[in-house]
């Protein structure tokens, strides 16, 4: 449990860090994540799966 609770941690991270490399971090702060259009919430899933990898690969 307490790895699974690690990997939530990374991921809800990663989530805000690169919704903020994208400039979209301020959308999120005042509609939610649901304010995001399906692309914007595709181009964020694609990012984390990159740097994880990436991560993974070190």
């Amino acid at each position: 449990m307490a790895v699974e609770k690690k990997k939530d941690e990374l991921n809800e991270k990663l989530k805000y860090e690169i919704a903020e490399e994208l400039g979209l971090l301020d959308k999120v702060k005042e509609g939610g994540w649901r304010s995001l259009t399906s692309k914007e919430t595709g181009r964020i899933g694609g990012l984390i799966t990159k740097k994880r990898r990436e991560m993974e690969n070190k």
